[in-house]
């Protein structure tokens, strides 16, 4: 479809569904600086608990307080299931990789999950990108490299790991994307934090002894849940409403998000091939809704 110029024509959804990922980026990246806050004094999977179950108590307190608590049922549980178990594993995955790889190389091999998507979803979803589109997704990946600029580190576990909570992750978008327009949002964020909360406590367990949970602590708890919980309602409803091959290279936009906090958060100098990659990421955005 193409306006009387020539001009392809995005469909309003897919427009919608970028704002939607951009905001759920946003704030996934203010809850992975409150874990890195965090993890300053104890350990990094009893942190991913404590944020967790603050997720999930604020879902259940909003369902309750507005009398949707049915909402959280999924219709379709096997499809919520293997979703949630994907991003659970996904979540361990990439914190092991953050522990054995420098956090620069550790992003730029989680952040081949959008050419993943769209391989995926020419596959399963016979989604297909136009050559301007997987022109956009590519050069978004470069601009990851160039604001990232990564060192060449030893193969070793780190890498896999990292590949691998990758894949999981591109496997999550596309269940997601299947999920039928009957299914609940509330019921996919639900089904996701039931799921991941268990586990996260059962890491939490075998990684050492716990450290006890101050003011402070509990505050940056809440907080960060409360972010981990927009981010994965907004998610969901930008993959709901957007095709998986053009929503998903918005998640190029972390890198962006993540100097805005780097700077004010933990006064990270911005250095220009940083804003240089920055603009290569929006460029490429551009191109993907083309």
């Amino acid at each position: 479809m193409a306006d009387s110029d020539g001009t392809p024509v995005v469909p309003s959804s897919n427009r919608r569904g970028a704002l939607l990922v951009l905001a759920a980026f946003f704030m996934f990246s203010a809850t992975d600086a409150i874990v890195k806050i965090m993890a300053g004094t104890m350990p990094a999977p009893q942190v991913t608990f404590f944020v967790t179950i603050a997720a999930l108590l604020l879902l259940l307190v909003h369902a309750l307080a507005t009398g949707r608590l049915r909402r959280l049922i999924p219709r379709q549980p096997s499809l919520a299931f293997w979703r949630a178990l994907l991003l659970a594993f996904d979540t361990l995955l990439i914190h092991y990789a953050f522990a054995k790889l420098p956090l620069a190389e550790a992003y730029l091999i989680a952040f081949l999950t959008p050419i993943l998507v769209a391989m995926l979803s020419f596959v399963f979803l016979k989604e297909r990108l136009s050559r301007i589109g997987w022109a956009g997704v590519l050069i978004g990946f470069a601009g990851v490299v160039v604001a990232l600029k990564p060192g060449v580190a030893p193969l070793n576990l780190g890498h896999l790991a990292a590949f691998g909570s990758a894949v999981l992750f591109a496997l999550s978008l596309i269940l997601l994307r299947r999920a039928k327009v009957t299914e609940t949002d509330e019921a996919l964020v639900a089904s996701l934090l039931v799921v991941m909360t268990p586990v996260a406590f059962a890491v939490a367990a075998v990684s050492g002894e716990p450290e006890p949970l101050r003011l402070t602590d509990l505050g940056l708890s809440v907080a960060g849940g409360a972010l981990m919980l927009g981010g994965h309602a907004l998610l969901v409803r930008a993959f709901r409403v957007g095709e998986a091959s053009v929503v998903a290279p918005f998640q190029y936009s972390q890198i962006i998000w993540g100097c805005f906090y780097g700077i004010f958060l933990f006064a990270t100098p911005l250095e220009l091939y940083t804003l240089l990659g920055a603009a290569i990421i929006i460029l490429s955005g551009w191109l993907v809704l083309k």
